[in-house]
């Protein structure tokens, strides 16, 4: 019931549009008596609380019938048993004030003026001595009702019950529309917000490049932002320090890339070299193996010499 003040504004515009003062001012009238309050459970209850505390019994019994007619008997018949101990625990508390407030008078004339009504209850029989009782509040029965975790219980039970009763309740098709139309309105944000996303993604998925540059810079120009309201709260606070005076982007001079550039050619003469020292050495173990070796070939050649000179020198000695 949250849109009741809304829709009387409403109404009391649209009277007015239609000129209707009278019609206004009876509305205007009617809306400070209103016992619904607005159909808000806190101002019901606390209406409630300010007829008990300034023993105002008639009021009392007022709004609670005004509740009963309205609201209350229009419930399922299961609900009606909580309703008659929500009203029993309103009364005693209403006798319990009393008492405390030193009021006598009241509950002598709250038993006169409802004996009639509550002595066929049989949870009211014992309270029919309540006013003889010297100490109630001592009392096995009464003494309940003086506790203060009792009374709160009682209040907010009461606030819930008619709060539920609120929401639970038809309303008419004025209060209706309006609802309708704010979750309408509601709706169709929450559908601009998901259109505007899903193009987001659909724009961040076509141009990935882009969009992580542009994410990149601004995550740059954020992290710079933050370091120079650093500096110049630290400047402000305290004296210049070394982040102060040395700058965040720094190129590497040029020497450093042409070294680099030195380490890389010499790697490529030193892996050329032992390329080629790989090769003659493979070269090398190829003639082992086949017997073509230019060392072992100056060996056999050298024996081969030998051999034919000592073999023409035993021919020659033959023949002398």
């Amino acid at each position: 019931m949250a849109h009741i003040q809304y829709v009387d504004g409403l109404i009391r515009e649209y009277l007015l549009f239609r000129g209707l003062p009278n019609s206004l001012k009876t509305f205007d009238s009617e809306l400070k008596n209103d016992k619904d309050k607005g159909f808000r459970a806190d101002k019901i209850v606390e209406q409630i609380t300010h007829s008990i505390s300034v023993q105002d019994l008639q009021s009392l019994r007022e709004l609670w019938n005004h509740l009963d007619g309205h609201l209350f008997s229009k419930l399922e018949h299961s609900f009606a048993s909580a309703v008659k101990k929500l009203e029993h625990s309103v009364l005693k508390l209403y006798l319990v004030t009393a008492f405390s407030s030193n009021k006598p008078e009241k509950i002598t004339e709250f038993f006169t003026k409802l004996a009639q009504e509550l002595h066929s209850q049989t949870e009211w029989k014992e309270w029919f001595f309540f006013p003889f009782c010297k100490n109630p509040e001592e009392h096995q029965i009464f003494g309940v009702c003086f506790s203060k975790q009792w009374q709160d219980t009682l209040l907010v039970s009461l606030h819930n019950f008619l709060a539920t009763i609120f929401q639970c309740m038809p309303q008419p098709a004025l209060i209706r529309a309006e609802a309708e139309a704010s979750l309408i309105r509601k709706l169709q944000d929450e559908n601009q917000m998901l259109r505007n996303r899903i193009q987001a993604m659909i724009q961040q998925q076509s141009h990935p490049s882009a969009t992580a540059s542009t994410s990149h810079q601004s995550r740059l120009s954020t992290f710079h932002s933050q370091k120079n309201f650093e500096r110049q709260a630290r400047t402000s606070s305290n004296p210049q320090t070394l982040d102060d005076i040395i700058p965040f982007d720094i190129k590497p001079p040029n020497h450093i890339i042409d070294d680099f550039y030195t380490i890389a050619q010499e790697t490529l003469t030193i892996s050329s070299t032992a390329e080629s020292q790989a090769r003659g050495l493979r070269s090398l173990i190829k003639n082992i193996s086949s017997g073509t070796s230019p060392v072992l070939g100056r060996k056999e050649s050298l024996d081969r010499g030998k051999k034919r000179s000592g073999s023409v020198g035993s021919r020659s000695w033959n023949l002398h």
